[in-house]
């Protein structure tokens, strides 16, 4: 697991939940981990949590059984990026951060953990 994962694991979970208005829509669309889904389950359960709408999960492929028996739950796959303007525009920046690190040594989109390579 990177260093941002583990930054960012479980990072809304009981405690989060139980501090939330009650009847909260949840979505998630960054990282699976980044929400505890057995406490989301819970809070679902309990009504804490009115809807869920996720297309990240905490175990990919695995989806917590909870969650996939929840009408009020919309999974859905994460392909956000799935499409020809996108994939272009990523080809793009990679083409970019090529040339910028081969012509001036820097990256136009540097990773925090490899700052220093």
């Amino acid at each position: 697991m990177g260093l941002s994962q583990k930054n960012t694991r479980h990072i809304i979970g009981k405690p989060e939940f139980d501090k939330m208005k009650d009847g909260v829509v949840i979505v998630n669309t960054a990282r699976g981990a980044v929400i505890d889904e057995a406490a989301l389950v819970d809070a679902l359960d309990s009504g804490k949590v009115y809807s869920a709408g996720l297309d990240v999960f905490e175990e990919e492929p695995k989806i917590h059984p909870g969650l996939v028996r929840n009408p009020n739950v919309l999974l859905v796959p994460h392909m956000g990026t799935w499409t020809v303007e996108t994939q272009t525009a990523m080809e793009e920046w990679a083409m970019e951060n090529v040339r910028l690190a081969i012509e001036t040594g820097k990256l136009k989109s540097p990773v925090p953990e490899q700052a220093d390579l």
